[in-house]
């Protein structure tokens, strides 16, 4: 189930191909992942501090946005992953593992099987990037909660974990001008970038990056 007890989710297989599911609907699919991977490289390409950055990814899925930060970013760098799903986490050291190459097991990553905005509430300029990949978009959501998290107040709150020139991205599955706006009027630099989510073809997804002033 999800965290709110609203939809039931479950991991299929089909062959060597792997898909999540929740009330029926598919979630992800391992056949498709590029975009995760490129929500991850262009989330960690210009982070303010390049030595030992710290980054927060909210959602674990299939573990290949967790594997591409791990592969960009350096040795130093700190990497704390949120998952709510103690199904997702398991099913990631389990039979979804190889896929991503077993990512948890990075010595550098830090795992909080919690909502990413428990670890966002208390921070204070923590972040160098927050990576959030926790629905089909700012308004198709896995759960109803995670709308608070997409507005002013949830993104004011991200504001403030970032550090100066910090970035927020985050992954749909749609476009949304409206939600574009609402980044620029919290005071973030907005770039929206369309990528593939399999290969140099087929239909593709979108990443907001979202860059915090490096002074107010």
């Amino acid at each position: 189930m999800t965290p709110d007890g609203q939809s039931e989710m479950r991991l299929m297989r089909r062959g060597d191909e792997f898909v999540i599911q929740v009330q029926g609907q598919e979630l992800m699919n391992s056949r498709t992942h590029g975009s995760e991977e490129a929500l991850a490289e262009l989330s960690c390409a210009n982070l303010p501090d390049k030595t030992t950055p710290r980054v927060l990814i909210g959602g674990l899925g299939m573990g290949f946005t967790l594997a591409a930060a791990n592969r960009v970013l350096p040795e130093k760098a700190i990497i704390e992953i949120a998952e709510l799903v103690d199904a997702v986490v398991e099913w990631n050291r389990g039979p979804l593992g190889h896929l991503a190459k077993y990512p948890l097991e990075d010595k550098r990553v830090r795992l909080h099987i919690d909502d990413v905005r428990v670890i966002l509430k208390p921070a204070r300029d923590r972040f160098d990037a927050v990576i959030l990949d926790i629905d089909n978009g700012p308004t198709q959501l896995t759960q109803v909660s995670n709308q608070g998290l997409y507005g002013k107040k949830g993104l004011s709150i991200i504001a403030t974990a970032l550090k100066p020139g910090g970035t927020l991205s985050v992954w749909s599955a749609q476009p949304d001008e409206r939600f574009t706006d609402r980044l620029r009027e919290c005071g973030f630099s907005v770039t929206v970038e369309r990528v593939h989510a399999r290969g140099a073809s087929g239909h593709s997804h979108i990443i907001w990056l979202a860059r915090k002033p490096l002074s107010s």
